[in-house]
């Protein structure tokens, strides 16, 4: 019985294994990496349009407070949020490595493209991360925690860079406010 219950669990694990070396292979690819506080994000290089250093924002009344404001970005209104800020982290401190990243992402309800800046501490690199090196989101129980946003954990060396899903960081209505803001 205790040979059937080892066995059970080889092949168990040899299973989940498997299931963790095939995660990363739809997510393998080019990730604009960038620093929130001491933590490293990447984004989706085919979600990133420009780098700009920051610009005068100004703030919309009644929007939630990750919500910096507007800018006028050659004669187009762009919505900007503070990422910190909607992590729950400490608003960011804008410094000279201070910068807004133009992305762009898809209203999962009306098919319209969504162009909006978000605000991160330092650009770092651009990196290519292979298949191997992409590990699933952690699981925090049911409900406990929402990571959906989170399309892995990326490893570089000795760092570990969340990988997010830009379009999935908002909720569909906090999308709809931007879009109306837009």
């Amino acid at each position: 019985m205790t040979e059937d219950l080892v066995k059970g669990n080889e092949v168990a694990n040899s299973q989940a294994g498997e299931n963790r070396a095939g995660f990363g292979e739809s997510l393998a690819g080019k990730y604009m990496t960038f620093k929130l506080a001491s933590e490293e994000y990447g984004a989706e290089i085919l979600t990133v349009r420009e780098i700009i250093g920051m610009l005068s924002i100004t703030r919309v009344p009644r929007t939630p407070e990750y919500i910096r404001g507007v800018i006028n970005l050659r004669g187009k209104v762009i919505p900007v949020i503070d990422l910190s800020n909607k992590f729950e982290m400490p608003i960011t401190e804008e410094t000279e490595t201070t910068v807004i990243i133009v992305v762009q992402l898809t209203d999962r309800n009306t098919d319209a493209d969504l162009t909006m800046g978000i605000i991160v501490d330092e650009v770092l690199e651009v990196l290519d991360i292979p298949a191997q090196n992409i590990a699933p989101p952690p699981t925090f129980g049911t409900g406990a925690v929402n990571t959906d946003f989170i399309l892995g954990i990326g490893k570089a060396e000795k760092r570990v860079i969340f990988l997010l899903d830009i379009g999935k960081v908002l909720t569909q209505k906090e999308i709809s406010t931007l879009a109306e803001i837009a």
